[in-house]
């Protein structure tokens, strides 16, 4: 109790000192302004004369003084300006005193000294220079601080004073050591050797002694036991808080060194009943006091480094003390955020510079942590500490608020909770125990998800909601960046609260409670993102803010369809509501508006991936057409179309490009599922695929190819260019894999039907054949060539391969395995015809001026050469054998005298007429 009132009396003590604090350093900001103000401007202000040249001129005033150069030096971060108190042996009144890692400005110079004959120009100091003045420093003083823990050492093995003595002799030693850093820094010490402030005597033997101390006081209670913990404690407290202070006059490594110290003390001090009062008061204090420090010097490093000093602690305290102290750990969060809020950011800072102040990720992480750790924990949890984390996060976000700088506060607040509440999301594979209440894996609980968790979603939710929308207006116009910061926190972390308790405490099937609840957010985000582009610059221009409110309204509508409805109105709605904002774009031309389209897109996609029977196997009817795959992968197909065809009548660009791709892929989609639910009885995910089935695929994709090539004619677009070709490319490979590989009747002796001509060659290899020639003439001229001639010579090889499948059929009959055998005519009429068709095909290639159709056409006629050769020589006999030879010389033949005219004739055409 005693300790407490202690620390209550200091805390207090603290605040008064910081608010003074406060006070002076508005002061000296103003009148440092003022002097800014006055040298940017050129005006100089009139520099007094001496009292006795006063009384013996006689003259008040004073004359004016023109400004050295040095006066207007730029700062450097090395040489702080430090205003030693006025004495008559120091130097004149006004004149900064040089101190170690700080910024300021260099010492001014009187007069203008003359350059000394011979002497180097002022730059890098040579090796002699470094050793003299830095290097001897540095060592000089870690030689005095290790000199002193090695006398003490010495005295103790040689027995020649006892411990009181030896600790006696250290301590004087320490404050020798001090006492000199400050003779030297007050009588006036200067560097004038460039380069070398680094080397501060004084600093180096103020931090010296500051060691030997530290040590001593340790030594003192730990190693003797001299003095208790409680006066141990304060004394290594003062001392660390005395040399924070001291870094005012002596430099940053000074504050430094004295934190470090400050923060191990409690490390040092062992007690047998440790009080959290005591331990978060005395952070308390350091982090206050080194708050104020680094506050007038600007020492971010030395900032993040208490906080961080802070936040360990903190964080070390409740994973290992037996029995956590609720109280205390909020008191030092609260203090935590004070100092941040109050003293770090407080006075006149601009805070239009930048976005963020970097320190302030410090207490944002370990703040944050410390209330995730309240929240999730199940022994603070089963506690009811979840609600004080929550009262933490949202002091977050009020910090956040109400210093713009304090950014990250904003970043770690919503990550916090996002985690929080993705936390209570029960898995799939869960162990439950309705009857208590809990919900785990493998008997474990995962977190818990009881009605205070319910309401304190609700709460953040809105806090978040608020704090988001209405911090993202007022900074739309003056920083966009920190504008679209709040808007994403008000959007993203709501959402997923609301999807974790939908998850956990609503009805996963159809709930419209929740639904009503996500339908609220639609129109909530919508109308803040609209509130938020007309505080823009200019109005109305629909920035990254209001994209991402947007964003947050088409996030809520995709929750309330699946919250609301069953899973094939779910798809079907989510794909017609990428009509919605297409048709926004009419009213507004906001960027984001065509990428919401196509978000809907990617959502419809996912959905037809998981379950694309779209209601599920089990309740799919076997009608054939009219079931819900007509409707599923339809109303999507023509929702997108027409949203492209609105996007490219406002705001064009690449969402229109792929809403065009995204309607002609679903509308390849709906005519591929229809015809794989017809040809399997109304049952599309099993079943072997059949040539049949495969067919009707290669057919749709070579006709989706000619219809984007129509489309793209009449609309030109980069997406339907290379869509059409992609799936021309993709049509010729199921044709060579399918077609002519793994589904071809002569390896599988599947039945081609009993129809004579219109039976599954006809379809599988006829009209595949005619498909792809027609495209390959229609995109002449409007594709690459190699596109076209891919085309042509696929439609051949079908050609070709209908009609010798053909053939085989009429000696085989329905079932043409290879297995089977070959008769001799029928070896025979395979030769005659690969001839027939070797020829039809150069007939159609000189007739189109087609080279691709030539070289097939030459390429089936070498084939036939070698097969009369090596197989019908063999093979055939009698007759057969002749007629075989016979009418290969004939075409043959044939073919020479053909050659021979196109060519003949061709020259004529070049050659010029000369009349006689």
């Amino acid at each position: 109790m005693f300790e407490s009132l202690i620390g209550l009396v200091a805390i207090i003590a603290l605040f008064v000192i910081i608010s003074r604090q406060q006070s002076r350093i508005g002061l000296i900001e103003r009148e440092l302004g003022a002097l800014r103000s006055l040298v940017l401007s050129g005006a100089v202000p009139p520099v007094a004369k001496p009292a006795e040249q006063m009384a013996a001129d006689g003259k008040a005033e004073a004359a004016p003084v023109p400004a050295a150069a040095a006066d207007i030096a730029s700062p450097t971060v090395s040489e702080p300006v430090v205003q030693a108190p006025a004495t008559e042996t120091e130097a004149p009144a006004g004149e900064p005193v040089s101190g170690p890692w700080s910024t300021g400005e260099p010492p001014k110079a009187a007069e203008p000294v003359e350059p000394v004959a011979g002497a180097k120009p002022p730059g890098k100091p040579d090796i002699e220079t470094a050793l003299g003045t830095r290097w001897a420093v540095w060592v000089g003083g870690i030689a005095l601080a290790l000199g002193g823990l090695f006398l003490i050492r010495y005295t103790i093995e040689a027995g020649i004073f006892g411990p009181g003595v030896r600790l006696t002799m250290a301590a004087v030693l320490g404050l020798v050591l001090v006492a000199g850093g400050e003779f030297i820094r007050r009588t006036g010490f200067k560097v004038p050797v460039q380069g070398v402030a680094g080397a501060y005597i004084p600093a180096i033997l103020t931090a010296a002694g500051a060691f030997i101390l530290f040590g001593t006081v340790y030594a003192a209670h730990g190693i003797y036991g001299f003095i208790g913990p409680a006066l141990a404690f304060t004394l290594l407290g003062a001392i660390g808080v005395a040399t924070i202070a001291a870094a005012l006059v002596h430099g940053l490594a000074l504050a430094g060194i004295g934190l470090v110290g400050a923060m191990v003390t409690p490390v040092l001090v062992a007690s047998q009943a440790p009080n959290p009062w005591a331990l978060f008061g005395y952070l308390a204090i350091v982090l206050a006091t080194t708050a104020v420090i680094a506050r007038m010097r600007d020492w971010k490093a030395l900032m993040a480094a208490a906080f961080s000093g802070t936040g360990i602690w903190t964080i070390l305290y409740m994973t290992d003390a037996p029995g956590v102290n609720l109280p205390a750990i909020l008191f030092i969060d609260a203090i935590t955020l004070a100092v941040l809020a109050f003293v770090w950011l407080g006075g006149h800072r601009d805070e239009t510079a930048k976005t963020f102040d970097w320190p302030s990720i410090v207490p944002g992480l370990f703040v944050a942590f410390s209330a995730l750790g309240l929240s999730v924990d199940p022994t603070f949890a089963a506690a009811g500490y979840a609600l004080p984390g929550a009262a933490i996060l949202a002091a977050m976000v009020a910090v956040a608020l109400y210093r713009p700088l304090a950014l990250p506060l904003l970043y770690a607040a919503g990550l916090a909770t996002v985690m929080i509440y993705l936390g209570i999301i029960p898995p799939t594979s869960i162990a439950s125990d309705f009857s208590a209440g809990a919900l785990g894996v493998d008997g474990l609980p995962v977190a818990t998800s009881n009605a205070l968790t319910l309401r304190i979603g609700i709460a953040l939710g809105l806090v978040f909601i608020g704090a988001g929308l209405w911090a993202a207006r007022k900074f739309a116009a003056s920083s966009p960046l920190r504008s679209a910061s709040w808007a994403a926190s008000g959007a993203v972390v709501p959402l997923v609260i609301l999807l974790a308790l939908w998850f956990t405490f609503g009805n996963l099937d159809r709930d419209f409670v929740y639904a009503a609840v996500a339908a609220l957010m639609v129109v909530v985000f919508a109308g803040g993102g609209e509130w938020i582009a007309r505080a823009e610059e200019p109005s109305l221009k629909g920035g990254i803010a209001v994209s991402f409110a947007l964003v947050g309204a088409a996030l809520a509508g995709l929750l309330m369809l699946h919250m609301a409805f069953s899973s094939g109105w779910t798809t079907i709605l989510l794909g017609a509501a990428a009509i919605v904002p297409a048709l926004a774009t009419r009213w507004r031309s906001y960027p984001v508006l065509g990428w919401i389209s196509v978000g809907a897109v990617i959502a419809v996609l996912g959905r037809v991936a998981f379950d694309p029977t779209i209601v599920g196997a089990e309740f799919l009817s076997t009608t054939p057409v009219f079931n819900w795959l007509l409707p599923g992968y339809g109303v999507p197909a023509l929702a997108f179309g027409f949203a492209a065809w609105q996007l490219a009548r406002t705001t064009n660009g690449r969402p229109r490009l792929a809403m065009e791709a995204a309607a002609a892929l679903f509308a390849l989609l709906a005519v591929a599922m229809l015809v794989r639910h017809a040809m399997h009885g109304g049952v599309i995910d099993t079943g072997p695929m059949t040539l049949a089935e495969q067919a009707i695929y290669t057919l749709i994709a070579i006709g989706a190819g000619a219809i984007l090539v129509a489309i793209d004619m009449r609309s030109p677009s980069s997406v339907l260019r290379y869509g059409s070709m992609a799936a021309g490319v993709v049509s010729v490979a199921l044709i060579v894999v399918r077609h002519f590989g793994e589904l071809n009747p002569l390896f599988t002796d599947e039945s081609t039907g009993r129809i004579p001509v219109f039976n599954l060659l006809f379809l599988a290899y006829l009209l595949p054949a005619v498909a792809a020639g027609g495209l390959a003439l229609y995109v002449r001229g409007k594709r690459p060539k190699w596109y076209s001639a891919m085309l042509a010579l696929v439609a051949a090889l079908l050609a070709f391969a209908y009609a010798t499948l053909s053939v085989r059929r009429l000696f085989k009959g329905e079932f043409i395995g290879l297995w089977s055998g070959l008769g001799q005519l029928e070896t025979y009429t395979y030769s005659a015809l690969w001839l027939v068709i070797g020829v039809a095909l150069l007939t159609a290639g000189v007739w189109l001026k087609s080279q691709v159709l030539r070289i097939a056409s030459a390429a089936l006629i070498a084939i036939a050469v070698l097969k009369v050769f090596l197989f019908d020589m063999s093979e055939l006999e009698g007759v057969l054998r002749a007629l075989s030879f016979i009418g290969l010389g004939a075409v043959l033949i044939g073919i020479g005298l053909f050659y021979q005219r196109l060519l003949t004739s061709a020259a004529k055409e070049k050659i010029p007429v000369v009349e006689q």
